[in-house]
């Protein structure tokens, strides 16, 4: 399906913004039928701000003041997100925990990445966890925000093996590759009017899907993303 307009998307992050990275390059290069219109830091500090205006994108930080607690917060970012127009918001590596009211604004419009093959593993820490029960394989799940953490329909999973002498450090390195490719071909399906979010169900060209999308096996994911 043809838009008349290319999906405005706004990213949010608070750490080093590799993934918006990696959807920032896909909607340059063509591969995702979308525009940046703003990418959305929570810490100043954020190594991700930089990053984003060296790719060319508009970045605002917004943190919470001191005492003001989470509603001003959200107050202030709901404002950027209507200014720029965002259609899609896409939480990556964002640590900020939203409210239900804030998340059910943007119901079926706003997606998440975490790093494990969910419902395994919500939360924090999951290499260092997924190491220490000694599992087989690890991965990444793309999945619609709900006001339950990590639980929203997943959407799209890519697995990794856990190798011996793994560390942290080399899990997490080979998770983040595989979530570099399987995010912007998310947004894409949702770019081109092909994926949605209809009650708890995903939808994908007009069909429920009875199981996450599957990166490497899905044969269009792999095209989409080689």
């Amino acid at each position: 399906m043809t838009r008349a307009h290319q999906l405005k998307v706004a990213i949010l992050i608070s750490g080093r913004g590799s993934n918006m990275a990696a959807i920032a390059r896909a909607c340059a290069a063509g591969r995702v039928q979308a525009t940046i219109a703003r990418v959305i830091a929570d810490r100043a500090t954020a190594a991700g701000v930089v990053l984003a205006r060296q790719l060319g994108l508009e970045a605002e930080v917004i943190e919470a003041r001191e005492g003001a607690g989470r509603a001003a917060f959200e107050a202030a970012l709901m404002r950027s997100l209507q200014d720029c127009g965002a259609e899609l918001v896409i939480l990556a590596g964002f640590m900020r925990i939203l409210s239900a009211d804030f998340v059910q604004h943007f119901a079926g419009r706003m997606l998440n990445i975490h790093p494990s093959l969910l419902p395994q593993y919500k939360g924090l820490n999951t290499h260092r966890r997924v190491l220490e029960a000694g599992e087989r394989e690890h991965g990444t799940s793309v999945h619609f925000v709900t006001d339950e953490l990590d639980g929203g329909p997943v959407i799209c999973q890519a697995r990794v093996a856990v190798l011996a002498g793994d560390s942290e450090q080399t899990l997490e390195a080979r998770v983040l590759a595989l979530e570099h490719r399987i995010y912007p071909y998310v947004v894409g399906l949702i770019a081109t009017d092909r994926l949605e979010l209809r009650g708890h169900t995903v939808v994908l060209d007009g069909r429920a899907l009875t199981a996450p999308l599957f990166y490497p096996h899905d044969d269009e994911l792999k095209q989409a993303t080689a």
